[in-house]
């Protein structure tokens, strides 16, 4: 029932190939993230001036921030190939060992959900980063032989919503790591100015705000809202991005001043209005708003605690005053909120 959430961070292939047109091709022409752009831009520079390929890059951080579009850019301004793959999509080791050895000198791979490699794959993987080389193992039992072939120098980008899943020695072998951070509201109008520039439509200032300010600090959900903007205003509107194109849109996709959803206000009136604010546990709740305790926990319930809505405790979760005050209902006292 959570899948075709308009505010999930998450994307399919369909949304993927949207996103495509959107995406920036250089590292001057990424918005936000100017930490990492800087650190990035260093170490770029540095291997293009000795004409070496980069060291390997890690990059962190929630769904939905650019840590695609970034190995995009990296294989760009190296004048390398991109060869995309993810963690789930490597199950053996030669899964891993037929994508190594068709890569050229400067070319980026890059794996997405990294953290998600299997165990085989890793450990050849260790091997390729530092030596690169990988051992081919010919034959079974007794008779296997083991044949080293030789690698181009090459770079490996690697994605992770999970850091912390991340063996340390496949870690280690990352010259540089970086951690994408949520994206400000005024950062979200500029991604938002530019794509819809790309699309050819006009956005107006106030419509760019109200769309930043629900977009949950993501480029991802921010590029999606514009493009249900589109929709309306080319549907049930003048075809002009206004302010009042932008409420519509909203509106329709249930999408409210906080960027809260559906699912997102379920969990809140079911936590303040039938458990008293809480403490309730997972499944439980899940159960009271019609979802799987995963899909509560993985879909909703990060973006609810990073605004500060519900707490987790020991006992379960539990409402916070900041959570009444959105749904516009009265708290209980705060000693029995978190009695």
């Amino acid at each position: 029932m959570a899948d075709d959430r308009v505010v999930d961070s998450a994307a399919d292939d369909l949304e993927r190939a949207a996103e495509a047109a959107l995406r920036p091709r250089r590292l001057a022409d990424f918005v936000g993230q100017p930490v990492v752009r800087d650190q990035l831009s260093l170490v770029l520079d540095a291997a293009n001036a000795r004409n070496t390929p980069p060291d390997h890059v890690l990059l962190s951080g929630p769904p939905g921030l650019g840590k695609t579009t970034l190995a995009m850019i990296i294989a760009a301004e190296v004048d390398g190939a991109l060869r995309m793959t993810s963690g789930p999509a490597i199950q053996h080791a030669g899964d891993l060992a037929a994508i190594l050895s068709s890569l050229q000198e400067r070319d980026v791979l890059f794996i997405d959900e990294i953290h998600r490699l299997a165990r085989p794959a890793e450990e050849m993987l260790y091997l390729a980063m530092e030596d690169y080389r990988v051992d081919v193992v010919v034959g079974k039992g007794p008779g296997a032989t083991s044949i080293p072939l030789s690698l181009p120098p090459f770079t490996v980008v690697g994605a992770t919503t999970r850091a912390g899943l991340l063996p340390a020695p496949l870690r280690d072998r990352f010259g540089f790591t970086g951690h994408l951070e949520f994206y400000s509201p005024a950062e979200l109008e500029q991604v938002l100015r530019r794509s819809a520039g790309l699309l050819g439509v006009e956005l107006r200032g106030d419509a760019a705000a109200e769309l930043a300010s629900r977009s949950r600090g993501t480029p991802r959900i921010a590029n999606r809202l514009l493009r249900r903007v589109q929709d309306f205003a080319q549907v049930r509107g003048t075809g002009v991005l206004d302010l009042a194109a932008a409420h519509g849109a909203l509106d329709v996709f249930e999408v409210d001043r906080l960027g809260l959803d559906r699912l997102d206000r379920a969990v809140l009136q079911a936590l303040c209005q039938r458990f008293g604010g809480g403490p309730v546990g997972l499944t439980t709740l899940a159960v009271t708003v019609g979802e799987e305790p995963e899909t509560v926990e993985t879909v909703a319930e990060p973006f609810l605690v990073r605004e500060g809505l519900i707490v987790r405790t020991p006992r379960g979760r539990m409402a916070t005053p900041a959570a009444y005050d959105h749904l516009g209902l009265r708290p209980p006292s705060e000693g029995m909120l978190f009695a």
